[in-house]
């Protein structure tokens, strides 16, 4: 647990059992649950007096760090700042605090936003960003909506049960915990950076504070996707200041020579096993003895005759997987059980593409195409309209053998981040690894017996 998590938990600790709960007269029970609200003036008060902050406006800013990071929260907003004024504020529950539970699956917000499209619609309405979210992860996880609604259905029917006043303070605190994680657009997600590494970022310098709207300056965070930098500061200022930061970086090595020498280790330890001259292998080095079964032995695509070390390798990456015919052909296999070989396919169409002489370019172009991205194409591959779109375009100007770049990299990051973390874990792999693989049997008829001399 990070140290400033510590003493955010800390500070509500006192907080909650001590001043509020007594001095500011809240409620008189030590059971933080039975806190409900206090305004943000009381807030202000008992950190000026009980954390050595002189400054209301610093004060101010520990109360907003705070609140952006979930401990609490206003009621009638979902802007997480605090003012200095008689709103109200609620404390989040425990389970909720970040220093708690870690960062939550978009399958968690899936379950979330379907809950609320059953629940009360006046009060828990989506917003128009949450409506949008809503619709892009039903596209993603359209394989497994049917479980995501079930779960989100039982959620609801167990809320239904719970007492009326209840209910509506754990939809607030449950809102409040994913306008933390999934802000509303304009906002700063405080989670998507790590917390020692934002405190240490120094601020852009056109970046200022605006009275009236929430505070997007704060060090290290990042913007929700639904607004650009150019609202908060003046672009041509910023093209000036990165072109700056651009030329002294020209000038000054980036990386230390400790780093670059820790990485070259770490790579020929690695592969210290793969290199004939360094490690003895077996069968012989073809390059001193006249034995070629070395290299046979590592082109093999017969299953059973692929040593260990060979399928040790494909684990490096997805890259040295894909080299080796046999591991890409395993993959190939894995894929299809996944039903997502589509994908291996138009990658390996594309990079075949790459290769042809240019006269052949025209009509494989044509092929893929037909293949994978037209319209009610034989093996549609998951590619975003944009990509698409631009494909489409390049074609119908001038179809090159660079046409399909874009979508061939998104593809392979795809099977890079997904499909391959997937194959390492699956059984069939773990089976080559191991050397446990399915042999094959040959079955040979029973014969039946001959019934000799009437016996």
């Amino acid at each position: 647990m990070s140290s400033p998590y510590l003493s955010y938990r800390q500070i509500l600790k006192f907080l909650i059992h001590i001043k509020i709960a007594y001095n500011l007269g809240v409620c008189h029970d030590l059971d933080p649950r039975s806190i409900e609200e206090v305004q943000g003036a009381d807030l202000i008060t008992w950190i000026m007096k009980n954390i050595d902050v002189d400054d209301q406006v610093e004060a101010v800013h520990v109360a907003t760090l705070m609140a952006s990071h979930g401990y609490f929260f206003p009621i009638d907003d979902h802007y997480l700042i605090v003012k200095n004024d008689n709103t109200y504020y609620r404390f989040q529950t425990p389970c909720f605090w970040p220093s708690r539970c870690g960062e939550p699956e978009n399958t968690d917000y899936a379950v979330y936003l379907c809950k609320r499209t059953m629940q009360n619609k006046q009060r828990l309405e989506l917003a128009d960003y949450e409506a949008e979210n809503l619709a892009r992860l039903q596209k993603m996880f359209s394989r497994k909506w049917e479980f995501i609604y079930m779960q989100a259905e039982a959620q609801a029917k167990v809320d239904k049960k719970r007492d009326k006043l209840e209910r509506k303070v754990l939809d607030s605190q449950e809102r409040a915990f994913w306008d933390v994680h999934r802000p509303v657009p304009g906002c700063v997600n405080t989670t998507e950076v790590d917390i020692k590494k934002a405190c240490r970022m120094n601020r852009h310098p056109k970046m200022t504070r605006v009275s009236s709207m929430p505070n997007y300056a704060v060090p290290g965070g990042r913007l929700s996707p639904s607004i650009s930098e150019s609202d908060l500061f003046n672009p041509c200022d910023n093209i000036r200041h990165d072109i700056s930061l651009l030329r002294k970086k020209l000038e000054k090595r980036r990386v230390k020579i400790s780093k670059v020498s820790e990485s070259y280790l770490a790579y020929y330890e690695q592969y210290a096993e793969y290199d004939a001259f360094i490690t003895a292998p077996d069968p012989s080095n073809p390059w001193i003895s006249d034995s070629t079964d070395f290299w046979e032995q590592e082109k093999t695509l017969n299953p059973r005759d692929i040593p260990q070390r060979r399928v040790k390798r494909w684990a490096f990456n997805i890259e040295e997987l894909l080299q080796d015919p046999a591991g890409k052909d395993q993959f190939s296999k894995f894929l299809d059980k996944e039903f997502s070989g589509e994908n291996l396919k138009f990658w390996l169409a594309c990079k075949e593409l790459k290769g042809l002489p240019i006269r052949e370019v025209h009509r494989k172009v044509h092929e893929i195409f037909t293949e994978f991205l037209a319209p009610g194409a034989h093996n549609p591959v998951n590619v975003d309209g944009t990509i698409t779109e631009l494909v489409r375009n390049r074609m119908e100007v001038n179809p090159t053998r660079y046409v399909f770049d874009e979508a061939q990299d998104h593809i392979f990051k795809l099977m890079k981040s997904d499909s391959y973390s997937r194959y390492l874990r699956s059984d069939q792999y773990k089976e080559f690894l191991s050397g446990t693989r399915k042999k094959t049997r040959s079955i040979i008829p029973k014969l039946p017996s001959l019934n000799l001399g009437g016996q």
